[in-house]
């Protein structure tokens, strides 16, 4: 059989064309104003500022507005926190992007939380993760919600499902798991220190990988029809899973690279709409 694949770069193409007539449509209702991402980078790590261009592109595809800050390699928690202030001070600004990691001397996690609410659109801070697990309004991390829309764009059954996430980080792993469940998944978190990984993963009818390691899930370990969701990237346009010999005999699977990737840049657009759609409906 041939699985069917989740083309995420064709869902994040067809999601380009309704978020292109919702900016228009801001324009008009705000006096010509279009939504704005403020895109935070710190440091010179190449991949890093490739992310952060490929996520102006998106806006400037859409009709957005992105707001680059660049700061230095040696910059404090301090300094960056006074940053993210003054972006979540302007009224201009609907969300708020800082690109991840950071440089090891900033503490991250404060800097994430310091994100205002209203303009978490990539879901990093705690708050925004509590009221998505219980279910509460709230910006889901980029990733996992970028999923949960693929999955739905092809009709993918959730509901009584075995999903097995293997990766526990609190901005893709633990989101997911956490997504998955509100769907009424029956949901099981494994991680690369799990004993007897591949029999829990036998008995999944959909597999996360997103444990950060190439190709550490093995095809042998994956059971016919499932739904394989591979939220890795590497070095050679390998994935977290074995992905080649399973193309023959799962249900479905996302591509690596063309899966996940342009749905969580994708989300993240989608999610500045909605704030920005938010904000409007808030100042009417």
């Amino acid at each position: 059989m041939s699985a069917l694949i989740l083309d995420g770069k064709l869902i994040a193409k067809k999601s380009e064309e309704n978020l292109r007539s919702r900016v228009t449509q801001l324009k008009k209702l705000n006096n010509g104003a279009v939504p704005i991402l403020a895109t935070i980078l710190v440091g010179n790590d190449p991949s890093s500022a490739t992310y952060v261009k490929m996520k102006s592109n998106a806006c400037t595809r859409v009709g957005m507005d992105s707001l680059k800050v660049e700061m230095s390699e040696d910059t404090t928690t301090a300094e960056l926190l006074a940053e993210i202030e003054k972006l979540n001070a302007n009224p201009n600004i609907h969300g708020i992007l800082l690109q991840h990691p950071v440089p090891s001397q900033i503490n991250e996690r404060q800097c994430f939380d310091s994100i205002d609410l209203s303009k978490d659109v990539d879901g990093v801070t705690c708050l925004g993760f509590g009221r998505m697990a219980m279910n509460e309004t709230s910006y889901g991390s980029a990733t996992p919600k970028g999923i949960i829309r693929l999955l739905e764009a092809y009709d993918i059954q959730l509901e009584g499902k075995h999903a097995v996430v293997v990766g526990r980080s609190p901005i893709l792993g633990k989101p997911m798991a956490m997504m998955l469940l509100n769907k009424n998944c029956t949901v099981t978190i494994c991680h690369s220190k799990t004993i007897g990984l591949d029999k829990i993963i036998k008995n999944a009818d959909i597999i996360v990988g997103a444990v950060g390691r190439p190709e550490f899930i093995k095809a042998d370990w994956i059971k016919d029809d499932a739904v394989v969701i591979d939220a890795g990237y590497h070095e050679g346009g390998v994935g977290d899973i074995e992905l080649q010999p399973l193309v023959n005999r799962v249900k479905a699977y996302t591509p690596v690279p063309g899966g996940v990737g342009p749905m969580t840049i994708n989300t993240l657009i989608y999610q500045t709409v909605e704030a920005a759609e938010m904000k409007l409906r808030n100042n009417v």
